[in-house]
């Protein structure tokens, strides 16, 4: 069976919830408050079965002063209801109900033209052609405008018709997505705990499922699924949905929540979106105007950062989407709606100020966080008078904060705005830079699953645009950065070769601290392997160097390099210290220890603990060891020091360890077996 959302919208006393009743036999109003004053105050619900369609009927409030309930019900619609009494026709919330369904890009709908029985073919013909001319250039445009009766049931039929065939051409929710359940009502079930009801607006639940409330953070698990009022053994995207949670209080998970699998997404306190201004709003939107923010169920106040210029809507819209360029930039001002609705086509007058009518990137800071992604729609009113002035949709739902003007910001989001999945994460993983990106990040940045986000990062590492530093967990960085962060490591090698001329390259710690700061180890990891591979880079033990570099060793300089190295070997198994063969061949320290490390680099000597043995003697000990195993198989230190012509126990036990670590000999006991 096809699910199928319908949402009315309409102004007060129109007739919508009779409209609902007489439809399915459900009265929506469920408050006692609502009975007595014979009004709708929150939002209501009831479903119909029409062959193999099951309409989920979402009742809003028409009342101006409920609008802000009208928008907790208005999200995840497929059609929308558009009610108009006959006898008073378009009405002040009318209209806006209207320009929200266009706001958040409702697809498709229809009008029912009720009361028809309280005037005659003339009057409702009157108002049929209003209604017409109302919806003229917008999504209701040549769609059925129904006359209907609740209290006679005339044109009620036509009207199940009318829905059945609109369903018939709407394309299914997708179901292979993150679920995500907009909470609208919370209340508790003796014996049962706490239920949450939604429309599942993506993915499916099911009865134990790991989920989290957010922007809470409160991890539960789902005990029990109903749709329609009914148990299930799981719940997909369009269905109206009740949740039984487990350990979970009523308080923790009331209207404005979001439920999601646990870990997956992530609460945010600022959203960057392309914001749509409606023509009809009476004012400017300033910069840092404070409006409320209708999301989902939510509702937030929020701080308008415009971040660069604005641009005119389609004429006829009623809000921007596309237009020219107005080139205007954003600047410091008082918080506040500005100035009063100018001529059409006026230029605008006043740097970061967005003109009825006008669409811009903005960033919205929130006083109270959500749970939102990409795509998502989203409803803006003005702080007071409490009126809606415009919508959009959210382009990045966890960014950094941007400054006014941030022309590269404004280019990346307007990349954004239009790309699919794999350029999302491509151009995410740009904005991370050197911090790189995790694979739990990008899931909570795009709502993807971990099998469509595997499939486009294996596209983006072939098309050679991002890396993947780390396979488990995924790790990944993007090809700029890490040619930005090579290019330094590049730099400070080549200007450490200059003022070194005689060292052999800088140390890995070094390079470490200057380049990569407090970025992750395995980035750095990563791209020096990455410049090794490459052949930039050559990495010797702790030291890196350019590839190309050799030390520039002068006459000199090679003459004393070579009696160092002669002082090493006349020393045998007797070692001597660094400082002792400098001055034996009377060269500085200094000097003496850069040497050290291009015999060292090249081979010819060796370090055991603090003492240093030239490789042939290191050699011909392995050699005499080797040998005694044809004597006996075992030796021990006495005898060690015996074969070695009397080396010192200070000599002596540090050899026998490299020894061991060499696998020539291995400890058994106070003896060595000879392997």
């Amino acid at each position: 069976m096809k699910h199928i959302i319908v949402g009315t919208a309409g102004h007060i006393d129109h007739g919508k919830t009779a409209l609902v009743k007489a439809l399915t036999g459900v009265d929506a109003d469920r408050l006692k408050e609502e009975k007595q004053r014979g009004i709708t105050i929150d939002i209501g619900f009831a479903d119909l079965a029409i062959g193999d369609y099951r309409f989920g009927f979402v009742d809003v409030p028409g009342h101006e002063r409920f609008v802000k309930n009208m928008l907790a019900g208005a999200h995840g619609l497929d059609l929308v209801m558009l009610v108009v009494a006959a006898d008073e026709s378009v009405m002040p919330q009318t209209r806006e109900h209207f320009d929200i369904c266009r706001l958040l890009r409702v697809k498709a709908g229809l009008v029912a033209l009720t009361k028809a029985d309280l005037v005659d073919e003339e009057l409702l013909e009157l108002a049929s052609d209003e209604v017409e001319d109302f919806v003229r250039g917008s999504f209701l445009e040549g769609a059925p405008i129904i006359p209907v009766s609740s209290r006679t049931g005339n044109g009620i039929d036509a009207l199940k018709k009318a829905l059945v065939e609109l369903a018939a051409t709407l394309e299914p929710k997708a179901t292979v997505a993150v679920p995500r359940l907009p909470i609208d009502r919370a209340f508790s079930i003796k014996g049962f705990g706490t239920v949450v009801t939604g429309t599942l607006i993506s993915g499916e639940l099911k009865s134990g499922d790991e989920v989290e409330v957010l922007p809470g953070g409160v991890k539960t698990r789902v005990r029990n699924v109903q749709v329609h009022g009914e148990d299930a053994e799981r719940a997909m995207a369009g269905q109206r949905t009740a949740i039984n949670l487990q350990g979970v209080n009523v308080e923790q998970a009331q209207r404005g929540s979001s439920l999601a699998p646990a870990g997956r997404l992530r609460a945010t306190s600022m959203i960057d979106t392309r914001l749509d201004l409606l023509k009809t709003a009476s004012r400017a939107l300033v910069q840092r105007a404070r409006v409320r923010l209708h999301h989902g169920t939510a509702e937030v106040m929020a701080r308008v950062v415009i971040l660069t210029g604005s641009r005119f809507g389609v004429q006829g819209s009623g809000f921007g989407v596309q237009g020219s360029e107005l080139g205007v930039s954003g600047s410091e001002s008082k918080p506040g709606l500005g100035t009063a609705n100018p001529e059409p086509g006026t230029p605008n007058p006043e740097p970061g100020t967005l003109l009825p009518g006008e669409s811009a990137i903005v960033q919205l800071r929130l006083e109270q966080p959500i749970a939102a992604l990409p795509g998502d729609r989203f409803i803006i009113r003005s702080y007071s008078p409490q009126v809606t002035i415009g919508g959009g949709v959210i382009i990045d739902a966890l960014p950094d904060k941007h400054r006014i003007r941030d022309r590269a910001a404004h280019a990346r989001l307007e990349q954004l705005e239009h790309a699919g999945l794999a350029e999302q994460i491509g151009l995410f993983v740009e904005m991370s830079g050197a911090r790189a990106m995790s694979a739990s990040e990008i899931a909570a940045r795009t709502g993807a699953t971990d099998e469509r986000i595997a499939a486009q990062v294996r596209e983006l590492v072939a098309a050679g645009r991002v890396i993947e530093v780390t396979a488990s967990p995924l790790l990944l960085i993007s090809i700029e950065s890490y040619r930005s962060l090579g290019g330094l490591v590049v730099e400070l090698l080549a200007e450490h070769h200059k003022r070194e001329s005689l060292a052999l390259g800088a140390g890995r710690e070094e390079v470490r601290e200057r380049v990569f700061g407090e970025v992750k180890p395995e980035i750095f990891r990563a791209v020096i392997a990455r410049l090794v591979e490459e052949g930039v880079v050559a990495a010797e033990r702790d030291s890196l160097r350019l590839a190309s570099h050799r030390p520039a060793l002068t006459d000199a300089n090679l003459a004393a390099k070579q009696n160092l190295e002669a002082a090493f070997k006349a020393a045998g198994l007797q070692a001597v210290t660094l400082e002792e063969a400098a001055a034996g061949i009377r060269v500085p320290v200094e000097m003496a220890r850069k040497l050290y490390n291009l015999l060292a680099a090249e081979h010819r000597i060796l370090r055991v603990g603090d003492m240093v043995f030239h490789v042939d003697a290191i050699e011909d000990l392995k050699s005499r060891v080797r040998a005694q195993k044809s004597i006996n198989a075992r030796m021990d230190v006495a005898v060690f020091k015996e074969m070695t012509g009397g080396l010192s126990r200070k000599h002596a036990i540090p050899l026998l360890e490299y020894l061991d670590r060499e696998r020539i000999t291995r400890r058994v006991g106070n003896e060595r077996e000879i392997l």
